[in-house]
C-alpha cells in the first residue's frame, strides 16, 4: 500500500510541474502535438486492435455484458475516429488567454476576464480505450496536465494508445508527464487520485452508476460528473408522424449502450393509437423489448407491463419503456419526476411548444426534432468530449475544451490607485 501511495504521489507531482509547462505552451505546440498522436495512432492500427482483442478475450472469458463489450471493443473506423477527433480538435480555437468583457470603471481601470486552465485534471473511467485519446487531446489543447486511470478490462488497448501519446508529445517537443496513464490496476489506485487535493485540480469519472457514487462519496477533489442517462424522446400530438418515427427509432436502436441512448419514449394519447403499432413494428425488427403503461398496452397487447422502477432505469440494451401522456405539460412532468437530466427531446411542428420546451426541461442538452443520440462532443463541433455533465457548476452538457477552463479577472492600470 505505501508503495501504492508512493507512486500516486509521484504521479501528482509530475503532473503539477507539467501542468506549467503545457499551460505557457501556444497554440502552434499543442496543436503540433496533437497532430503527431493523431498519426501515431494512424500508424499504430494494427498494434492497438491487436491489444483491444486481448481485452475482449479476457472479456468474454470475464462475463462482461453485451453492453460493456461493445463500448470496449475497437474496429478500424473507431480507430479512425479518434484520430479524427484529435484533428477536429486541432481545428477549434484555443480557449486559453482569451481575454473578454472588458470594462472600463470610473476609476479609470479596465476590468476583464481570461481564460485559463484548470490546472491537473484527473479522469476515471471504465471500457471505452477511445476516452484515453479523447481525454488526453482535450486536456492537452486547454493547457491541462492530465493523469487518466482507465479501467482493467481495457489496460491493453489504454496501453497501446498511450504509447501513441508519450511518442506524440516527444515529437512536439512537450515532457511526457503532460499526459500519464495510471498503469497499476490495483483498484486503490483510484482511491488515491481522488484525495489528492496538493497535486490534482478537478476529477471527471466516467463510467458506471457504482464508479461516480463512489467518487462522488469520496472525492476531497471537486469532480464533473453525470451519473446516468435516462432519455426522453416526447413525440407530440402536433410532430409530423414520419419524422417521430424516424427519430424514435434511431434515438433507441442506432447504438444500445450509450449515455445518450433514449430510455423512455413519451407519445402523445392524441396520436398513440395511430404510431405506436408502427414504432412497435419497426422495434420488433430489432428485437427491442417494449415495457409500457396501461395506456401503452391497451394499443400494444404484447407489450410487458412497466413497473415504477422502469421509469428511472438506464438499460443500455435493447429494452424501452414507453407511457402515453396526455398532454407536453404531462410529458415534462414525466421528466421531471424522472428524468437524470441529462437530454431530452420533442418531435413536434408547433413552435410554440418547441420553445417552452426547450425552457422548461431542465437538462443538460434538450432538443427539437432530433435524435437523442446526437447529444455528443464530436457531433456538438467540441473535438470530442471528455465527458458529458449533469452537473449545473462548473460545466454542463458535452464537456470540450471551454468546460476544461476557467476563468480569472484581469486588471489594466496606467498607474491608478485606489483614493
Amino acid at each position: 500500500m505505501n508503495e501504492l501511495i508512493e507512486y500516486m504521489q509521484q504521479l501528482g507531482q509530475r503532473a503539477k510541474s507539467a501542468a506549467r509547462v503545457i499551460a505557457n505552451a501556444d497554440t502552434g505546440v499543442k496543436n503540433g502535438a496533437l497532430t503527431a498522436i493523431a498519426d501515431e495512432i494512424e500508424a499504430r492500427q494494427a498494434e492497438i486492435l491487436n491489444a483491444n482483442k486481448l481485452d475482449m478475450q479476457a472479456g468474454k472469458k470475464n462475463g462482461l455484458d453485451a453492453a460493456f463489450l461493445d463500448r470496449l471493443a475497437l474496429n478500424e473506423e473507431r480507430v479512425a475516429a479518434m484520430a479524427e477527433g484529435l484533428r477536429q480538435i486541432v481545428s477549434l480555437a484555443d480557449p486559453v488567454g482569451e481575454i473578454s468583457q472588458i470594462n472600463s470603471r470610473p476609476s479609470g481601470i479596465k476590468v476583464g476576464q481570461m481564460r485559463v486552465p484548470l490546472g491537473v485534471i484527473g479522469i476515471i473511467y471504465e471500457s471505452r480505450p477511445n476516452v484515453t485519446a479523447d481525454a488526453a487531446a482535450l486536456c492537452l489543447k486547454s493547457g491541462n496536465a492530465s493523469i487518466l486511470r482507465g479501467g482493467s478490462e481495457a489496460k491493453h488497448s489504454n496501453l497501446a494508445i498511450a504509447a501513441c501519446i508519450s511518442k506524440g508529445l516527444k515529437t512536439a517537443g512537450l515532457p511526457g508527464d503532460v499526459v500519464q496513464v495510471i498503469e497499476t490496476t490495483d483498484r486503490n489506485a483510484v482511491g488515491e487520485l481522488i484525495r489528492m487535493q496538493g497535486s490534482v485540480d478537478v476529477i471527471i469519472p466516467r463510467g458506471g452508476k457504482g464508479l461516480i457514487k463512489r467518487v462522488a462519496r469520496e472525492a476531497l477533489v471537486p469532480v464533473i460528473k453525470h451519473l446516468h442517462g435516462v432519455c426522453h424522446v416526447y413525440i407530440d400530438d402536433k410532430a409530423d408522424s414520419e419524422m417521430a418515427k424516424s427519430i424514435a427509432f434511431n434515438a433507441k436502436t442506432q447504438r444500445y449502450g450509450t449515455c445518450n441512448t433514449m430510455e423512455t419514449l413519451l407519445v402523445a394519447e392524441g396520436v398513440a393509437a395511430e404510431l405506436l403499432p408502427e414504432l412497435a413494428a419497426l422495434y420488433a425488427s430489432e428485437n427491442v423489448e417494449l415495457r409500457g403503461c396501461e395506456k401503452t398496452r391497451e394499443i400494444l397487447p404484447t407489450c410487458v407491463k412497466a413497473v415504477e422502477a422502469d421509469w428511472d432505469e438506464e438499460y443500455l440494451a435493447p429494452i424501452l419503456s414507453i407511457r402515453v401522456v396526455s398532454d407536453m405539460e404531462a410529458a415534462i412532468d414525466h421528466i421531471h419526476h424522472h428524468g437524470s437530466g441529462h437530454t431530452e427531446s420533442i418531435v413536434t411542428d408547433d413552435y410554440a411548444r418547441a420553445m417552452r420546451f426547450l425552457r422548461e426541461v431542465d437538462s443538460s442538452s434538450v432538443m427539437v426534432n432530433a435524435s437523442t443520440r446526437f447529444a455528443d462532443g464530436f457531433e456538438y463541433g467540441l473535438g470530442g468530449e471528455i465527458g458529458i455533465s449533469t452537473n449545473k457548476l462548473h460545466a454542463r452538457g458535452p464537456v470540450g475544451l471551454v468546460g476544461l477552463t476557467t476563468q480569472k479577472y484581469i486588471v489594466l492600470g496606467a498607474g491608478h490607485i485606489r483614493q
